[in-house]
């Protein structure tokens, strides 16, 4: 890839951007990840790559806009290959691109198949690992208004439940965050993830533990309060 063919992709990326959680950074932080990986492994097509990388979530504007129907994976590869065709690029390479991009998301049925498609989900699911992923899944659980924590009729924190219907940060902790380290592809990024994972354990269980002890000192000081 030229280095004009790539400003031109870049470009087109940059227009697509908006959501703070999946903004430019993150897609130059998949970029850098998945060249390190790639550096690991005899890979066959650095351009499809380089491509997929950063085009990977150019869906997500249409995603933010409809959450219920719309699956960013999916309408983000249609676009990407519409684009690249634009810009003469091969037919079966542009295909590659979008079925990279269709499996690159962890919630979706469609599994990665090339080696390509796979070093783009181990680098996607890097930047949902350790300090950095809590942080991008609390951006963006504001930005869809869902709260840090729900509670039953007991008061008592809800933690699963996760999937389709994930509507607090401890749900999407333990449907995605706590299991994304046993979807790797490639041993690279399977020893990257290992080392953030104590982070992300620690601050999980520092956050549900301080909440907790909130909820069971404060019930116990209002009961005290009250007049019997």
């Amino acid at each position: 890839m030229t280095q004009a063919e790539y400003n031109e992709i870049e470009n087109y990326m940059l227009q697509q951007m908006q959501d703070s959680a999946h903004d430019r950074h993150h897609i130059y932080r998949v970029l850098n990840a998945a060249v390190d990986i790639a550096k690991h492994i005899d890979i066959k097509d650095t351009d499809v790559l380089l491509a997929a990388c950063l085009l990977h979530d150019i869906g997500r504007e249409k995603q933010f806009a409809d959450l219920e129907n719309i699956c960013h994976a999916k309408i983000g590869s249609e676009m990407a290959y519409d684009f690249l065709l634009s810009r003469r690029w091969a037919p079966q390479k542009a295909l590659h691109v979008k079925e990279c991009i269709s499996a690159h998301r962890y919630r979706g049925d469609n599994k990665p198949q090339s080696i390509e498609a796979k070093i783009l989900f181990d680098a996607d699911k890097l930047d949902a690992s350790g300090a950095l992923g809590i942080a991008r899944t609390l951006i963006y659980q504001g930005q869809i208004t869902e709260p840090l924590y729900i509670t039953d009729k007991d008061g008592q924190i809800i933690i699963d439940g996760g999937g389709a219907e994930t509507s607090s940060f401890f749900q999407e902790y333990n449907y995605k965050l706590k299991k994304v380290y046993d979807s790797f592809f490639t041993e690279h990024a399977k020893k990257i993830a290992s080392e953030r994972q104590k982070t992300a354990v620690d601050f999980y269980n520092a956050l549900f533990n301080e909440i907790t002890v909130n909820y069971e000192n404060g019930v116990k000081s209002c009961i005290a309060l009250l007049d019997e």
